[in-house]
């Protein structure tokens, strides 16, 4: 009977390489950009701490609590309390201590912040509706960094990108068919685990503002055949490596800029919030605007829905 048994599995060696890797992995489970805000708060938490005195870890819950409120009183927003006790609760949480996070004079004084100032949030950018982008695709001709720019403003609004999303884009992640572009969008902000998703973008009704038009042709002048789809392009024409997000903000800005718009009142986001707002004014289902944009968090959608309604069935229209 003992024949039968299976053989003793010996227990496998645990080597220096993977214990790093382990911990590889696990600081892979947050993404990238979270790691960077909760180490740019926690350093500005510390330095504060040290100033005053204090032990950032382990923190005294009164410590906490006394932090926030000085950080509200020099004018800093109710979000930024929000990372910056998330950044302290994942510092302890690392170390193996109980986090003050949860002390009831943490949560006394963050409910009274929410209550005094309020939560909603403030609008940094505008978003470029149907006739911004109107504006601003017209000032784009015909060289490699007119039809690059183009390129960028029209995908970018009709997929409702995000900016990294936009110029993470390469040229296996789409495919041209008779009704559009389909277009693979591989990671991004919603989805750190790679899991995916595709979006279509459709053929415009008009030429000279429609993303697959534009697409194709800023592919072809730059000879694009693979790789990274929106580039760099010096002054000389010669095409550069991989856009960067802030080279989509500055792009938009330009192209503002050179339309007669606000500039500074428009950024990377305002063609991801303009396709939103653009889309509710039209009457697009929630369902469908949520598909595009990629939205898990409903409430942040709703927000761009709400402002594209202002007009629409507006209670006081005709009343004077």
């Amino acid at each position: 009977m003992s024949s039968l048994m299976p053989a003793p599995i010996a227990a496998p060696l645990v080597t220096a390489e993977l214990v790093a890797q382990a911990a590889a992995y696990a600081e892979a489970g947050t993404a990238q950009a979270t790691r960077r805000a909760y180490g740019s708060a926690w350093r500005t938490f510390t330095a504060w701490c040290q100033a005053h005195g204090a032990e950032a870890l382990p923190c005294r819950a009164e410590t906490l609590a006394l932090y926030v409120t000085a950080q509200v009183e020099a004018g800093r927003s109710v979000s930024s309390v929000h990372l910056a006790l998330a950044a302290v609760k994942k510092a302890h949480e690392v170390a193996g201590l109980e986090a003050p996070t949860a002390a009831p004079v943490v949560r006394q004084v963050t409910r009274g912040i929410r209550r005094q100032i309020g939560t909603a949030p403030r609008r940094i950018k505008a978003p470029a509706v149907v006739a911004d982008i109107r504006r601003m695709v017209g000032t784009c001709g015909e060289t490699a960094i007119g039809l690059r720019d183009r390129a960028v403003v029209l995908v970018g609004f009709a997929g409702a990108f995000r900016r990294a999303e936009l110029v993470a884009l390469d040229v296996e992640d789409c495919q041209f068919g008779p009704d559009g572009v389909t277009v693979t969008i591989r990671r991004s902000k919603t989805d750190q685990q790679g899991a995916g998703r595709v979006i279509g973008l459709p053929f415009g009704s008009v030429p000279g503002v429609c993303p697959v038009r534009a697409l194709r042709a800023w592919m072809a002048a730059a000879g694009i055949t693979s790789g990274p789809i929106f580039r760099g392009v010096s002054r000389h024409n010669r095409i550069l490596g991989r856009l960067s997000a802030v080279g989509v903000a500055r792009i938009v800005q330009h192209r503002a800029a050179a339309c007669g718009l606000e500039a500074a009142q428009f950024g990377g986001h305002s063609l991801r919030a303009g396709f939103a707002t653009a889309a509710a004014q039209a009457g697009r289902p929630e369902r469908q605007i949520a598909h595009q944009t990629g939205h898990r968090n409903l409430q942040v959608l709703r927000r761009y829905i709400r402002a594209g309604e202002l007009f629409t069935d507006n209670a006081a229209a005709g009343l004077l």
